[in-house]
């Protein structure tokens, strides 16, 4: 049985220590918070629940390979599904257009929207389709996978998005709703292809939400874990992973103690492993990504509200056009606003809360970083951005006015300080045009028994591609321990 120490206790350390379990070694997480989950977490403010994480859940479709992963993990089973009937709601000009669930009223609504549109509605709609038979979610039970001559098929059908951003795709209509809708619930510099992935998983059923959203599911796979025999320490910091000769033998915590390893899986951003747990150099393929100007970083700044209404004027995620002398404050030409009435606990009995997300570039992330340096300036940012974004809820829906209260305001500085990112970012690097990502290798090449377990070795980064870093680690470190056992006696 090895010894793996695993270096956070986020959605990819989770998935390393649980599969770390059922193959049979000691696994060992060292979280430096009060909870594990990182990113995947939520938090109180008096009687309002504050989701941080999951707008929805990507492997959500019994009959997609992600669920199996889902349901070793104890994410999923048996809790259930919440399947709204739109993800998104986009309103420009006094009309509106949602993301429906089923592809065929998308296709319906846009055409009423712009019939002037329907070539390239039609391609849409084709393109969306072609990735769902890729990904083995299409047909009427969004079970059917492509067979080889579909595939090919498919090829040329999608190789035309390949190059485009949402920008580009969006440039292709005449309606200006439609133009909106494509390019604001990513951006306008993301692929045209990861917004084709989101539309193609939603109306595929399988991006859906898990009852208890960010904190119920990492809460499950945190009782996963334990219940597998695992040990889990929390408010335990690493602080340096000790080795010699090639290979590491322990890490060093903030405590003053110390755990000796076999292994060790690392969950963090590798811009603050390299340099700080470990003082060598980043590895060349990694640090080519960070020093690629076309390899983006975001992050984004927040504001929830406590809402004194028991009916709200719209219904899930809504994103409207701000009004002109707000775009350049709030450094954003339209608002995202969520509400949250199918989690029924996360506000008391006739009232509702309300989320705002506002994307933000590196340079502005960084801003805010700096920016918290002088408490006093940072809060001050904060309570002037909190201000702004409930004089534009108010002006879109008066019947709001006086109705809402700011409980929380968090930015990219929050999220820098509380799952140690560089530059505050919660995904990795964006998805852009003319690229496919591929995954970077996990290993460290100057330590054998060191992994990296973090959905910075793939864009764009997020929840499955966190879950699968850490069975990959755990893979990795089962390769080893099969070369051990094959290896001859030595002789004595």
């Amino acid at each position: 049985m090895a010894r793996i120490v695993i270096i956070g206790g986020g959605v990819s350390g989770l998935s390393a220590g649980i599969y770390a379990r059922l193959h049979g070694h000691e696994a060992t997480i060292c979280e430096r918070h009060f909870v594990a989950g990182g990113n995947l977490t939520g938090w109180q403010r008096g009687e309002y629940h504050i989701d941080n994480c999951i707008h929805w859940l990507t492997g959500t479709n019994p009959h997609s390979p992600l669920y199996k992963m889902w349901e070793e993990l104890g994410a999923l089973g048996d809790v259930e599904i919440m399947k709204a009937p739109s993800l998104y709601t986009c309103e420009a000009d006094g009309q509106s257009l949602s993301l429906s669930r089923d592809i065929n009223t998308l296709r319906r609504d846009m055409l009423a929207v712009s019939p002037k549109d329907k070539r390239a509605i039609h391609s849409l709609i084709r393109a969306i389709e072609s990735m769902q038979g890729l990904m083995g979610i299409a047909g009427k039970e969004h079970d059917k996978q492509s067979n080889p001559l579909e595939l090919v098929g498919s090829i040329p059908v999608l190789i035309k998005y390949y190059g485009m951003t949402t920008k580009d795709m969006a440039e292709k209509f005449e309606s200006p709703l439609i133009r909106q809708f494509l390019t604001s619930f990513l951006s306008e510099q993301f692929s045209s292809l990861a917004l084709l992935f989101v539309f193609a998983h939603y109306c595929g059923d399988n991006a859906d939400i898990p009852r208890g959203s960010s904190c119920g599911m990492a809460q499950r796979m945190t009782d996963r874990f334990l219940s597998l025999g695992g040990t889990l320490h929390l408010r335990k910091e690493a602080d340096r992973i000790l080795y010699e000769n090639g290979k590491a033998t322990a890490v060093t915590f903030t405590d003053g103690t110390t755990l000796e390893a076999d292994y060790v899986v690392v969950t963090s951003d590798p811009a603050t492993l390299f340099g700080k747990l470990l003082d060598m150099s980043m590895p060349k393929p990694l640090a080519k990504w960070y020093q690629n100007p076309n390899a983006l970083r975001f992050s984004s700044y927040h504001c929830a509200f406590a809402c004194d209404m028991e009916e709200l004027p719209f219904q899930g995620d809504l994103i409207f056009p701000l009004p002109q002398k707000l775009r350049y404050r709030l450094h954003t030409d339209h608002l995202i606003l969520r509400e949250f009435s199918h989690e029924k606990s996360f506000a008391p009995k006739g009232k509702n809360i309300l989320q705002t997300l506002t994307f933000c570039d590196e340079e502005s992330s960084r801003r805010f970083i700096r920016l918290r340096k002088s408490k006093a300036a940072y809060n001050k940012r904060k309570a002037c951005i909190s201000k702004l974004v409930t004089e534009a809820i108010t002006e879109k829906f008066p019947t709001m006015k006086d109705k809402l209260t700011c409980i929380d305001t968090w930015t990219p500085a929050t999220y820098h300080r509380f799952v140690d990112s560089e530059m505050g970012s919660y995904m990795s690097f964006a998805f852009r045009s003319h690229v496919i990502p591929k995954r970077v290798n996990l290993k460290i090449p100057q330590l054998k028994n060191v992994f990296m377990a973090t959905q910075w070795l793939q864009a764009p980064g997020g929840l499955p591609i966190a879950a699968e870093s850490g069975k990959r680690a755990i893979e990795a470190v089962l390769k080893l321990e099969r070369k051990k056992k094959a290896l001859p006696a030595p002789s004595v």
